[in-house]
């Protein structure tokens, strides 16, 4: 026994110092001179299994140790992370300086290598001109909008007396409604089988072979290419250019549709959830929206849906959605790559690194927010909120989201459709996580009842 027992001391202080070696080792290849301070953690690995664990807290103790830029190695690249909102309002807005996107192959490889968030350039111009075009305020206004108001009045049309989980059933809404514009597909078959592929999509455990020849995907591009029948939807726009842009060939288009049913679907399905979260757990708030809503329905039939004066007319409204975008942030920060040696802040940032431009943390700036934790629609009221150099909700310079308005819009039509139909309360399974994913793990169930 003792024999063993020295035995298993030697493993064990074996291990130790060959894990410290390592560790150390690690460290000294990064010891270039001038870099950020920091720690790179395990070789291959670096530090990702503690940022994807701890997120936030992991991110704000390494700042305390080291200040607000500082190295680390995460998501398989050596990385600096960027918490300073000077200079991450500076790399926003000054891309093409020594910086392009800069995602993870594994993103690139399920959302496509013309997936408008990782290409630059002229083709990052061409394929944002084109989503402009589809999705901009007169677009929405004139052909968008009554869609989605169609879609919601459809889709919340049975809920009453019963228990849902409002996670799926945002889910399933936001994915539905896109459909539903980009391509006119009604639920069906059809729309349940992209629904299942969607979901994994989002989750990153599938990689969809979408841009492969052969795929139902390609096939079905090409019969709308051919068709003479108009679906009055964006993929027509995409695949009957005017000649106003330069045409985009399949696999663009191809990206691109993924790109918005991925981007809306992420921001709507869970922005909408955490209203419902917000609202519920704020009687207050909830009234002061259920007036303006009403307001809005005064003198309309059961019937009628809402028009485009209707929907700007929603002030606080917006300042919910812009409220829950601020506390449930779905979008923690952004990657770039340095494609030449840069200085900042005095330290040396190497050619090929990546730099993570971390926006959460300014959502919850005291100045900019006081009480920061604090669900406050009424702060949105001041216009100058939405306009102050800091605020990075919907990204900043060449890369803002084209798809802001849309997005805001869809959720402002599922609101005034819940809240002037239904009651609700929560039923349990209320537990919610926001890095790196806001959701809740055990689904948000509540009991629906008729307002």
């Amino acid at each position: 026994m003792v024999v063993l027992g020295v035995l298993l001391l030697g493993l064990v202080l074996g291990f130790l110092v060959i894990s410290s070696a390592v560790l150390r080792w690690n460290e000294l290849r990064y010891r270039k001179k001038g870099l950020p301070p920091g720690t790179m953690g395990w070789p291959l690995f670096g530090e990702t299994t503690e940022f994807l664990k701890q997120g936030p807290n992991f991110l704000k103790n390494q700042r305390a140790r080291y200040g607000s830029l500082f190295k680390s190695h995460i998501l398989g690249c050596p990385t600096v992370v960027s918490m300073d909102p000077e200079l991450n309002r500076f790399i926003l807005m000054n891309e093409g300086k020594g910086l392009v996107p800069g995602y993870p192959q594994s993103m690139l490889d399920i959302l496509g290598k013309c997936n408008i968030a990782a290409v630059d350039g002229p083709l990052h111009k061409a394929m944002r001109g084109a989503m402009l075009g589809l999705i901009n305020p007169p677009m929405i206004r004139d052909h968008l909008l009554p869609k989605i108001d169609q879609f919601m009045r459809s889709h919340l049309s049975d809920w009453s007396h019963k228990v849902i989980d409002i996670q799926q059933k945002t889910k399933e809404m936001a994915l539905l409604s896109a459909l539903k514009q980009i391509a006119s597909i009604e639920t069906g078959s059809f729309a349940e089988c992209l629904k299942t592929e969607i979901f994994n999509l989002v989750l990153g455990t599938l990689s969809l072979p979408i841009n492969l020849p052969g795929t139902n995907y390609r096939r079905g591009l090409q019969q709308r290419r051919t068709s003479s029948c108009s679906q009055k939807d964006m993929l027509d726009c995409l695949l009957n250019n005017d000649g106003s842009t330069r045409m985009l060939s399949d696999d663009q288009i191809i990206d691109l549709i993924i790109a918005l049913v991925y981007s809306g679907y992420e921001t709507v399905s869970t922005t909408s959830m955490m209203a419902v979260k917000y609202l519920h757990d704020n009687p207050r708030a909830l009234e002061e929206l259920r007036k303006e809503h009403f307001g809005i329905r005064n003198g309309k039939a059961s019937e009628d849906g809402i028009d485009w004066n209707d929907y700007k007319s929603m002030r606080f409204t917006r300042a919910v959605i812009l409220e829950t975008l601020r506390i449930a942030a779905v979008v923690n920060g952004v990657l770039r790559k340095t494609t030449q040696d840069m200085e900042m802040k005095g330290f040396l940032i190497p050619k090929g690194w990546r730099i993570y431009v971390y926006t959460r943390e300014i959502n919850y700036d005291q100045y900019l927010y006081p009480d920061p934790t604090k669900f406050n629609p009424w702060r949105w009221l001041d216009k100058s909120l939405d306009s102050h150099p800091y605020f990075l909700l919907f990204g900043g310079g060449s890369r803002l989201c084209p798809g802001k308005e849309l997005g805001i819009a869809e959720i402002a039509t599922f609101l005034h459709y819940f809240v002037t139909r239904y009651r609700w309360e929560e039923v349990g399974g209320d537990n919610m996580v926001k890095f790196p994913r806001v959701e809740a793990p055990n689904g948000l169930r509540i009991r629906v009842f008729d307002y």
